[in-house]
Protein backbone atom coordinates (compact mmCIF):
# COMPACT_ATOMS: atom_id res chain seq x y z
CA UNK A 1 0.00 0.00 0.00
CA UNK A 2 0.75 3.47 -0.80
CA UNK A 3 -0.24 6.83 0.17
CA UNK A 4 -2.33 9.27 -2.69
CA UNK A 5 1.31 11.39 -2.86
CA UNK A 6 2.90 8.16 -4.82
CA UNK A 7 -0.12 8.30 -7.18
CA UNK A 8 1.18 10.63 -9.53
CA UNK A 9 4.64 8.95 -10.00
CA UNK A 10 6.60 6.48 -12.42
CA UNK A 11 7.46 3.11 -11.36
CA UNK A 12 10.74 3.94 -11.65
CA UNK A 13 10.21 6.75 -9.02
CA UNK A 14 8.53 4.59 -7.12
CA UNK A 15 10.50 1.38 -7.20
CA UNK A 16 11.80 0.52 -3.62
CA UNK A 17 14.97 -2.08 -3.78
CA UNK A 18 13.72 -5.15 -0.86
CA UNK A 19 17.89 -6.03 0.07
CA UNK A 20 17.98 -8.96 2.83
CA UNK A 21 20.81 -10.27 4.48
CA UNK A 22 21.05 -13.50 6.41
CA UNK A 23 24.78 -12.87 8.19
CA UNK A 24 26.41 -9.33 9.59
CA UNK A 25 29.00 -8.99 7.53
CA UNK A 26 26.60 -9.05 4.14
CA UNK A 27 24.51 -6.49 6.02
CA UNK A 28 27.41 -4.05 6.75
CA UNK A 29 28.71 -4.59 3.29
CA UNK A 30 25.22 -3.79 1.44
CA UNK A 31 25.65 -0.58 4.05
CA UNK A 32 28.57 0.14 2.73
CA UNK A 33 27.53 -0.34 -0.99
CA UNK A 34 24.43 1.35 -0.63
CA UNK A 35 24.59 4.15 2.41
CA UNK A 36 20.95 5.19 1.08
CA UNK A 37 19.23 1.78 2.10
CA UNK A 38 17.25 2.60 4.94
CA UNK A 39 17.35 -0.53 7.56
CA UNK A 40 13.98 -2.07 8.82
CA UNK A 41 13.79 -4.27 11.51
CA UNK A 42 9.95 -4.29 13.49
CA UNK A 43 9.08 -1.73 10.51
CA UNK A 44 6.79 -0.11 13.20
CA UNK A 45 7.76 3.64 12.30
CA UNK A 46 9.06 2.71 8.92
CA UNK A 47 6.12 1.08 7.15
CA UNK A 48 4.70 4.18 8.43
CA UNK A 49 6.25 6.85 6.46
CA UNK A 50 6.14 4.58 3.24
CA UNK A 51 2.39 4.15 3.72
CA UNK A 52 1.49 7.96 3.79
CA UNK A 53 4.74 8.31 1.30
CA UNK A 54 6.19 10.83 3.06
CA UNK A 55 9.30 8.59 2.79
CA UNK A 56 10.18 6.98 -0.43
CA UNK A 57 14.18 5.15 -0.05
CA UNK A 58 15.47 3.98 -2.92
CA UNK A 59 16.67 0.78 -0.89
CA UNK A 60 14.86 -0.92 2.28
CA UNK A 61 18.02 -3.43 4.40
CA UNK A 62 15.86 -5.93 6.48
CA UNK A 63 17.76 -6.63 9.51
CA UNK A 64 15.44 -9.19 10.48
CA UNK A 65 17.43 -12.33 9.22
CA UNK A 66 20.39 -11.57 11.02
CA UNK A 67 19.91 -14.01 14.32
CA UNK A 68 22.83 -12.03 16.66
CA UNK A 69 20.66 -8.70 16.30
CA UNK A 70 18.13 -10.53 18.10
CA UNK A 71 20.52 -11.71 20.97
CA UNK A 72 21.27 -10.52 24.39
CA UNK A 73 24.07 -11.34 27.13
CA UNK A 74 24.63 -10.12 30.78
CA UNK A 75 27.90 -9.92 32.38
CA UNK A 76 30.00 -8.20 34.32
CA UNK A 77 27.21 -5.72 35.33
CA UNK A 78 26.83 -4.95 31.81
CA UNK A 79 23.73 -5.78 29.16
CA UNK A 80 24.39 -6.10 25.53
CA UNK A 81 20.89 -5.76 24.44
CA UNK A 82 20.99 -6.64 20.08
CA UNK A 83 19.30 -3.95 18.29
CA UNK A 84 16.79 -6.45 17.25
CA UNK A 85 15.31 -7.90 20.42
CA UNK A 86 11.65 -6.76 20.84
CA UNK A 87 9.87 -4.85 23.37
CA UNK A 88 8.39 -8.04 24.10
CA UNK A 89 11.34 -9.90 25.09
CA UNK A 90 12.73 -6.68 26.89
CA UNK A 91 9.30 -6.76 29.03
CA UNK A 92 9.49 -10.76 29.41
CA UNK A 93 13.16 -11.44 29.89
CA UNK A 94 15.10 -8.03 31.18
CA UNK A 95 12.82 -6.39 33.87
CA UNK A 96 15.05 -7.56 36.38
CA UNK A 97 18.03 -6.14 35.32
CA UNK A 98 17.01 -3.19 33.96
CA UNK A 99 13.65 -2.11 35.19
CA UNK A 100 13.50 1.49 33.96
CA UNK A 101 13.65 0.35 30.32
CA UNK A 102 11.19 -2.63 30.76
CA UNK A 103 8.87 0.02 31.94
CA UNK A 104 9.43 2.64 29.26
CA UNK A 105 8.94 -0.68 26.52
CA UNK A 106 5.44 -1.57 28.42
CA UNK A 107 4.10 1.66 27.09
CA UNK A 108 5.23 1.89 23.47
CA UNK A 109 1.75 0.73 21.31
CA UNK A 110 -0.42 -2.00 21.42
CA UNK A 111 1.48 -5.60 21.68
CA UNK A 112 1.48 -5.89 18.42
CA UNK A 113 3.81 -3.18 18.50
CA UNK A 114 5.92 -4.35 21.33
CA UNK A 115 5.77 -7.73 19.23
CA UNK A 116 7.54 -6.01 16.44
CA UNK A 117 9.19 -2.91 17.55
CA UNK A 118 12.66 -2.74 18.99
CA UNK A 119 14.93 -0.53 21.08
CA UNK A 120 17.18 -0.02 17.57
CA UNK A 121 14.59 1.05 15.53
CA UNK A 122 13.60 3.70 18.30
CA UNK A 123 17.46 4.84 18.35
CA UNK A 124 17.45 4.76 14.27
CA UNK A 125 14.09 6.62 14.68
CA UNK A 126 15.58 9.11 16.82
CA UNK A 127 12.38 10.82 17.75
CA UNK A 128 12.22 13.27 20.48
CA UNK A 129 9.39 11.55 22.04
CA UNK A 130 11.05 7.56 21.72
CA UNK A 131 10.09 6.06 25.15
CA UNK A 132 13.09 3.89 25.19
CA UNK A 133 15.38 7.28 25.01
CA UNK A 134 15.11 8.57 28.57
CA UNK A 135 15.66 5.27 30.30
CA UNK A 136 19.08 4.64 27.90
CA UNK A 137 19.78 8.38 28.82
CA UNK A 138 19.12 7.60 32.66
CA UNK A 139 21.69 5.06 33.02
CA UNK A 140 24.41 5.99 30.88
CA UNK A 141 24.09 3.62 28.51
CA UNK A 142 26.10 3.52 24.93
CA UNK A 143 25.25 2.59 21.36
CA UNK A 144 27.63 -0.03 19.56
CA UNK A 145 27.64 0.28 15.71
CA UNK A 146 29.31 -0.68 12.90
CA UNK A 147 30.19 -0.73 9.78
CA UNK A 148 32.92 -2.56 7.15
CA UNK A 149 35.56 0.14 8.61
CA UNK A 150 35.19 -1.75 11.84
CA UNK A 151 33.13 -0.80 15.52
CA UNK A 152 32.45 2.18 17.81
CA UNK A 153 30.78 3.16 21.05
CA UNK A 154 28.89 6.32 20.88
CA UNK A 155 27.22 7.18 24.55
CA UNK A 156 23.75 7.76 24.43
CA UNK A 157 24.10 11.67 25.64
CA UNK A 158 26.09 12.19 22.20
CA UNK A 159 24.02 10.28 20.17
CA UNK A 160 20.88 12.52 19.32
CA UNK A 161 22.24 15.09 17.29
CA UNK A 162 18.85 16.62 15.96
CA UNK A 163 15.04 16.19 15.24
CA UNK A 164 14.97 12.71 13.98
CA UNK A 165 18.78 12.92 13.52
CA UNK A 166 21.65 10.83 14.96
CA UNK A 167 25.12 10.32 15.41
CA UNK A 168 25.19 7.49 12.92
CA UNK A 169 27.40 7.56 9.35
CA UNK A 170 26.22 6.85 6.44
CA UNK A 171 27.83 3.41 6.44
CA UNK A 172 26.76 2.82 9.81
CA UNK A 173 24.48 0.40 11.05
CA UNK A 174 23.41 -0.03 14.92
CA UNK A 175 24.39 -3.24 16.39
CA UNK A 176 23.82 -3.47 20.24
CA UNK A 177 22.80 -1.22 22.77
CA UNK A 178 25.14 -1.44 26.24
CA UNK A 179 23.22 -0.92 29.29
CA UNK A 180 24.50 -1.09 33.06
CA UNK A 181 22.61 -3.79 34.72
CA UNK A 182 20.42 -1.87 37.70
CA UNK A 183 22.65 -1.53 41.01
CA UNK A 184 19.04 0.76 42.51
CA UNK A 185 15.61 1.51 41.75
CA UNK A 186 14.38 2.99 38.70
CA UNK A 187 11.58 4.53 37.24
CA UNK A 188 9.85 6.04 34.18
CA UNK A 189 6.75 7.66 33.50
CA UNK A 190 5.00 9.60 30.75
CA UNK A 191 2.17 11.95 29.55
CA UNK A 192 0.45 11.67 26.77
CA UNK A 193 -3.18 12.34 25.37
CA UNK A 194 -5.03 9.43 26.37
CA UNK A 195 -4.11 6.65 28.40
CA UNK A 196 -2.68 4.11 26.26
CA UNK A 197 -1.02 3.31 22.67
CA UNK A 198 -0.05 7.01 22.95
CA UNK A 199 3.08 8.99 21.53
CA UNK A 200 4.22 11.08 24.80
CA UNK A 201 3.38 14.31 25.35
CA UNK A 202 6.33 14.37 27.67
CA UNK A 203 8.68 11.80 29.63
CA UNK A 204 10.74 11.23 32.25
CA UNK A 205 12.93 8.33 33.84
CA UNK A 206 14.99 8.15 37.04
CA UNK A 207 17.77 5.76 37.96
CA UNK A 208 19.55 5.59 41.46
CA UNK A 209 22.81 4.15 41.71
CA UNK A 210 23.56 3.64 45.63
CA UNK A 211 26.90 2.74 45.14
CA UNK A 212 28.13 5.59 43.70
CA UNK A 213 25.98 7.72 45.13
CA UNK A 214 24.46 8.83 41.84
CA UNK A 215 21.06 9.85 39.99
CA UNK A 216 20.66 9.23 36.34
CA UNK A 217 17.54 10.80 34.70
CA UNK A 218 15.97 11.42 30.95
CA UNK A 219 13.82 13.67 29.69
CA UNK A 220 11.82 12.66 26.32
CA UNK A 221 9.60 15.04 24.28
CA UNK A 222 10.09 18.09 25.87
CA UNK A 223 13.09 19.15 23.49
CA UNK A 224 14.56 18.66 19.71
CA UNK A 225 16.42 16.16 21.06
CA UNK A 226 16.19 13.78 24.21
CA UNK A 227 18.48 14.70 27.02
CA UNK A 228 19.49 14.37 30.60
CA UNK A 229 18.44 16.85 33.38
CA UNK A 230 22.23 16.27 34.23
CA UNK A 231 22.33 19.44 36.78
CA UNK A 232 19.05 18.20 38.40
CA UNK A 233 20.66 14.68 38.83
CA UNK A 234 23.60 16.25 40.59
CA UNK A 235 21.47 18.37 43.40
CA UNK A 236 19.89 15.34 44.01
CA UNK A 237 22.61 13.26 44.35
CA UNK A 238 24.33 15.93 46.25
CA UNK A 239 21.62 16.90 48.65
CA UNK A 240 21.24 12.88 49.66
CA UNK A 241 24.82 12.25 49.89
CA UNK A 242 24.92 15.47 52.57
CA UNK A 243 21.70 14.63 54.64
CA UNK A 244 23.06 10.85 54.60
CA UNK A 245 20.23 9.11 53.38
CA UNK A 246 21.97 6.78 50.67
CA UNK A 247 22.57 5.08 54.08
CA UNK A 248 19.60 5.60 56.48
CA UNK A 249 17.09 5.19 53.83
CA UNK A 250 15.05 7.83 55.96
CA UNK A 251 12.47 9.98 54.31
CA UNK A 252 13.14 12.63 51.05
CA UNK A 253 12.64 16.03 52.69
CA UNK A 254 9.89 17.50 51.20
CA UNK A 255 12.24 20.75 49.68
CA UNK A 256 14.37 17.89 48.32
CA UNK A 257 11.57 16.75 46.04
CA UNK A 258 10.33 20.01 44.83
CA UNK A 259 13.83 21.55 44.16
CA UNK A 260 14.14 18.31 41.67
CA UNK A 261 11.10 18.57 39.81
CA UNK A 262 12.04 22.23 39.60
CA UNK A 263 15.37 21.62 38.37
CA UNK A 264 14.21 18.85 36.12
CA UNK A 265 11.21 21.55 34.35
CA UNK A 266 14.54 24.25 34.14
CA UNK A 267 16.31 21.41 31.70
CA UNK A 268 13.54 20.83 29.14
CA UNK A 269 13.27 23.46 26.11
CA UNK A 270 9.98 22.41 24.62
CA UNK A 271 7.47 23.61 21.87
CA UNK A 272 3.89 24.25 22.05
CA UNK A 273 2.42 21.50 19.02
CA UNK A 274 -0.52 19.95 18.55
CA UNK A 275 -0.25 17.10 21.45
CA UNK A 276 0.83 20.02 24.20
CA UNK A 277 1.69 23.20 24.88
CA UNK A 278 5.52 23.95 26.38
CA UNK A 279 3.88 25.49 29.73
CA UNK A 280 1.86 21.95 30.23
CA UNK A 281 5.59 19.53 29.04
CA UNK A 282 7.27 21.81 31.88
CA UNK A 283 4.45 21.40 34.20
CA UNK A 284 4.50 17.57 33.40
CA UNK A 285 7.91 16.80 33.89
CA UNK A 286 7.97 18.54 37.44
CA UNK A 287 5.47 16.37 38.81
CA UNK A 288 6.45 12.78 36.71
CA UNK A 289 9.95 13.98 38.52
CA UNK A 290 8.77 14.23 42.16
CA UNK A 291 6.84 11.21 41.02
CA UNK A 292 8.93 9.07 40.11
CA UNK A 293 11.54 10.18 42.59
CA UNK A 294 9.46 9.51 45.31
CA UNK A 295 8.10 6.06 44.02
CA UNK A 296 12.04 5.05 43.35
CA UNK A 297 13.22 6.24 47.20
CA UNK A 298 10.13 4.07 48.36
CA UNK A 299 11.65 0.70 46.52
CA UNK A 300 15.01 1.94 48.13
CA UNK A 301 13.58 2.27 51.51
CA UNK A 302 11.99 -0.88 51.04
CA UNK A 303 15.12 -2.82 50.21
CA UNK A 304 16.59 -1.93 53.45
CA UNK A 305 17.98 -5.78 54.35
CA UNK A 306 19.38 -5.89 51.11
Amino acid sequence: MVGEGAAGKSEEERRVDFLQPTSWADALAIKAERPEALPIAGGTDVMVELNFDSRRPAALLDLTKIPELADWSAGAGLVRLGAGVTYTRLTGELAGLLPGLAMAARTVGSPQIRNRGTVGGNLGAASPAGDCHPPLLATGATIEVASVRGTRAIPAASFFTGVKRNALEADELIAAVLIPAATGPQQFSKIGTRNAMVIAVASFAIALDPGRKAVGTGIGSAAPTPRRAAAAGAFLAGALDEAGLWESRAGLPAWVVSEFGERVKAAADPVDDVRGTAAYRRHGLAVMARRTLTWAWRSYQGGAGD
